[in-house]
Formats: structure tokens, sequence, C-alpha cells
């Protein structure tokens, strides 16, 4: 039998992407990008992101008015065979429907995220982004709301461990908010999806948030500093990198940059040299 701390710390393993398993840089981490960022809705942004240099591509599940796309198999099927052609991975799903039709609130949605679990088994990827921002943004003083958010987290959670994929929060909360609500909700495959640029923009002491989240509490992170190139801003990333390294954490950085010039290949190969760089890949 394993201590609650143990069966947590195993399941930390387990919501990693195996492909980044190895301690050193350049095999602890993959770097995806934000398909929304890319400014390609079809599978040929898998083209693009090779060109770019990029290890994979953060799908996105579609709009309500799409009626979800990547919910149909022969969807889901022309992405697999344009991730095959590329020889990128698909690093996670996001199904930014929510932020339209908010979790909660809408009774629909959560067959909405039913459906994405299942997509991201199909996809053979770990994580799915579980937005909550525009209309679907959590406080934690609307009691409805967040008990409504608990009640179908508790019930997906262990959907989601079945089917081998973690639900990664992200939302406007506190570190300290997001672990009083991953403990209500009780399932190691809800974690929280950490967004540094989100978290600074707000006035937030990133590394020291990330630090308290832990590598047991987080599932992946999104990498910007908006609206400047990394490294032009504003946030300290070395510092959020290093506490990222203290956290033992590994997997997908996946980027969520605009592109400041309006070339988004080279805008983007420029972020993702600085990335390697910090990271050391």
């Amino acid at each position: 039998m394993l201590s609650r701390r143990d069966f947590l710390a195993v399941s930390a393993l387990a919501g990693v992407a195996p492909r980044a398993s190895a301690q050193a840089g350049g095999e602890r981490w993959k770097i995806g990008m934000y398909q929304g960022m890319l400014r390609v809705s079809e599978p040929e942004v898998f083209e693009l992101a090779k060109r770019i240099g990029l290890d994979g591509v953060e799908l996105l599940m579609g709009t309500p008015k799409e009626s979800l796309p990547l919910r149909r198999a022969e969807v889901r099927q022309r992405y697999k065979e344009a991730s095959r052609r590329s020889g990128l991975a698909i690093s996670s799903v996001c199904i930014n429907a929510l932020n339209q039709v908010p979790l909660k609130s809408e009774p629909k949605t959560a067959l909405w995220l039913l459906d994405t679990i299942e997509a991201c088994r199909d996809f053979g990827c770990q994580n799915i982004l579980v937005p909550f921002f525009g209309r679907g943004e959590l406080k934690m003083e609307a009691a409805e709301e967040i008990e409504r958010v608990v009640d179908v987290l508790k019930e997906l959670g262990p959907r989601a461990a079945q089917a081998g994929v973690t639900l990664g929060l992200e939302n406007t909360l506190s570190a300290d908010d997001n672990l009083a609500l991953l403990e209500r909700i009780g399932s190691p495959a809800v974690r929280v999806y950490y967004d540094a640029g989100n978290s600074f923009g707000r006035g937030r002491d990133v590394p020291a948030e990330i630090r308290k989240l832990g590598r047991e509490r987080i599932c992946q992170f999104h990498i910007k500093d908006n609206p400047s190139l990394l490294g032009q801003g504003k946030m300290d990333i070395p510092a959020v990198a290093a506490a990222i390294g203290d956290i033992n954490a590994r997997g997908w950085l996946v980027l969520e940059t605009v592109s400041p010039s309006g070339d988004v290949e080279k805008d983007t190969r420029a972020n993702l040299a600085y990335l390697k760089k910090v990271f050391g890949i």
C-alpha cells in the first residue's frame, strides 16, 4: 500500500509527457506551441511548427459554433496523420470552448470535457488544458460556481485517470486558491496548468507560486511575456526557469506568445531560441 504522499509522487511522475523523462536539459523538456498563436487551424499547423523547429503543438478542441471539431474521429484522424508526417507530437489539447460556455454554469460542458478526455486519449497525449477565462472566470467568493466546478471535476477526475489523462486547470486564481480548489476536488488526475505570463500580469510572484504548487500539483506550463518577445519584456524568465528547475518539473513547455513584428515564424523562432538557452535545451 502506498501512502498518500507516495501515491501523489508516483502520480506526478505519470502526469508528465513520457517523451521527456531524462534529467538532461535537452531530453527533460520538449517545447510546443498553442495552436491559436500559430494562426493555422487545420492540420497544416504541424508543417508550420516543424519549419519553426518546435517539438509539438497544443491543439484546440474548437469553438461551440463549430461544435468542437476534435470530438469527431475523422477530424482527429487528419490531425494524427499530419502529426505523423511531420514527426512532431501533439503536446496537449485545450478545450477552449469553456471560455465562451463556462464549465461553472453550463451542464453540457461536462460532456464536452468527457469528449475531450477521449480525444486526448486517442491522440496519445497526457494533458488537457481546462481554461477558466472570459465568461468562465473563476472567483472563490462565487461559492455556487466553485461548488459546481468541484462537483464536475470530482466526477471526471477518475474518468481522466482511467484514460491516462490529466485535467490541467488554467485560471486567474492564486496558488493558494488553486491548492484549496484541488484539495476539494481530491483527484491526482486534476492539477494546475500554470501560465507564468498570466500570473505575472496579475502582479503575482511567479517563482514563489511555482515552488508553492510544486511538481505534484503542476502538470504543464505556458510560457509567454506578451506583448514582448521572451527576454525582452518585464518578466524575469531565468528566475521562472530556476523555480521550475527547483521543483524538478519536466515534460512540455508550451509557448503562448504573440508576434510583435507580425511575422509568426520569425518571432517564434526567436522565442524558441531564447527558451532553449534559458532551460539548457
